[in-house]
């Protein structure tokens, strides 16, 4: 046992002193090298007083990035090396596999779910929205049960919370607007007690002219949009709700052009959606710096052809929306865009001036009493693009049919995540949003090169400022406008 012992160990040594050497030893022919060789991509360089300098090493985003990378090129390298009716197929949108992920959410959730207890609301939004995206209807049962669910969430005070009982939330209100409205029968539409609703967003407002999400809650773009769209959705948004939302939202627009939530903070795509949205609203959008904007969400769109919401972020599905949404809704305000552009560029401009401090009309700091303030969401909709896509339309609708697509229904964040509701319902609006972004009149329907796949792929259309449903949106709009005229 012991001379086995020592005949190892000598054979351990041995074997240890010439891997040595061959570390030591240069590779073959390395004197006959080029020392404009680049250096590898790890490890360490001989620097010229003989001191060894390391490389930077990767941060765990580039290395995720890759990886995202990595898997995308290879889900792309199948379409592109497949047969013409292989390819079809692969670009189909599952619509039933689809509905049938989303109707089932709707009837029962597993038990891993409590922990969205307080975002109730928000899962029948998006299940529902992604719903009447497909074309599906719900049967009378499930439209009874949901509506009665949310009469439950309103609180009496105004403004709906996340579950029965729990504290009134803007967020939550918009989800449950925006899911009554979806619905659009006359039970849900009349289910919203917006006198409620009204005072509840009163006590929101905060001295800055910002909304805040809760009492108590954080004050940021979310809550300012949140307010302004279920306002201007239901018909009761007014002088006093609408003051100072404009001036804080610009305030919020960073120097990368796209908006923060909050002043000083990083621009996101989906603050820069709900700031953009707002200010279409109040008719204040020239408050933003417009060029700029549309350059910051342009360039979002990366190689997996999906968008990032953040610069130097991971591409993610639910972004086809924010950021898709975002860039297609600039596409209206190209006379807007032209005329900041010439003023940047005009020499009579001072250096002294801000060309994001001005506004598009007279009233934006002294506002007339009667203005229609839900007319700037309906004629805005109406008005045809002045210019095609501002991104590429059909790079979106292949990352989102073939790398958020899951095959068992549903859709996810990228290739190696799973499927959710969330970004279900937000895939299925960025498609739909990309679908018609080609269009210039509005009330055509897309060309088939507007579109990816076969045409049976097309969605319902949004009204891409509220994002429900088109239709949904006109018959809401019809009836709270009758409503008031009662």
């Amino acid at each position: 046992m012991v001379r086995v012992s020592l005949r190892s160990a000598r054979r351990h040594r041995d074997r240890a002193r010439s891997r040595s050497q061959a570390t030591a030893r240069p590779p073959p022919a390395a004197s006959m090298e080029s020392s404009s060789q680049p250096p590898p991509l790890s490890g360490a360089d001989q620097s010229e007083d003989g001191a060894t300098a390391e490389l930077p090493r990767l941060t765990v985003t580039q290395v995720e990035q890759m990886k995202v990378e990595a898997r995308v090129a290879e889900i792309y390298s199948v379409l592109f090396g497949a047969a013409p009716n292989t390819k079809s197929v692969m670009l189909e949108l599952w619509r039933d596999q689809h509905v049938e992920y989303l109707t089932k959410g709707l009837r029962r959730l597993a038990p891993s779910f409590h922990v969205l207890d307080a975002n109730r609301p928000w899962l029948c939004y998006w299940m529902v929205h992604g719903l009447a995206l497909l074309e599906e209807t719900l049967d009378d049962d499930l439209e009874h049960d949901i509506v009665d669910f949310l009469s439950r969430c309103q609180d009496r005070d105004g403004g709906y919370g996340g579950g029965p009982g729990q504290l009134p939330h803007l967020a939550t209100s918009y989800a449950a607007v925006n899911t009554l409205v979806t619905i659009g029968s006359e039970s849900a539409l009349s289910s919203i007690k917006r006198d409620n609703l009204y005072k509840f967003m009163l006590q929101m407002k905060d001295e800055s002219g910002a909304f805040r999400m809760h009492e108590g809650g954080e004050i940021d773009v979310r809550a300012c949009y949140t307010a302004i769209s279920v306002a201007s959705l239901l018909n009761i948004l007014d002088d006093k709700l609408a003051k100072g939302v404009g001036n804080y939202i610009a305030r919020c627009q960073t120097y990368e052009g796209g908006i923060a939530g909050e002043p000083f903070a990083e621009a996101h795509g989906g603050y820069t959606f709900c700031g953009l949205a707002a200010m279409i609203l109040l008719n204040e959008v020239e408050k933003l710096d417009l060029p700029s904007l549309i350059g910051w969400v342009a360039f979002r769109q990366g190689v997996e052809c999906g968008f990032q919401g953040r610069t130097n972020k991971l591409v993610d599905g639910c972004y086809s929306f924010w950021q898709g949404a975002a860039i297609a809704l600039t596409q209206k305000l190209m006379t807007v865009v032209d005329k900041q552009l010439k003023q940047s560029y005009s020499s009579k401009s001072s250096s002294g001036d801000n060309l994001c401090g001005t506004s598009s009309s007279g009233y934006a700091s002294e506002k007339s009493t009667n203005v229609d303030y839900a007319k700037f969401g309906f004629d805005f909709i109406k008005q045809s693009n002045q210019i095609g896509p501002l991104f590429h339309n059909i790079a979106l609708q292949q990352y989102i049919l073939l790398c958020a697509q899951v095959l068992e229904g549903g859709l996810r964040d990228k290739p190696g995540k799973n499927r959710d509701h969330y970004h279900s319902c937000y895939c299925l609006s960025g498609l739909s949003v990309s679908q018609y972004s080609a269009m210039t009149d509005s009330d055509s329907c897309p060309l088939p090169q507007h579109m990816l796949g076969p045409y049976s792929n097309l969605l319902e259309p949004i009204h891409p400022l509220y994002n429900v449903v088109l239709d949904k949106y006109d018959d809401a709009y019809e009836f709270f406008r009758e409503s008031d005229q009662v």
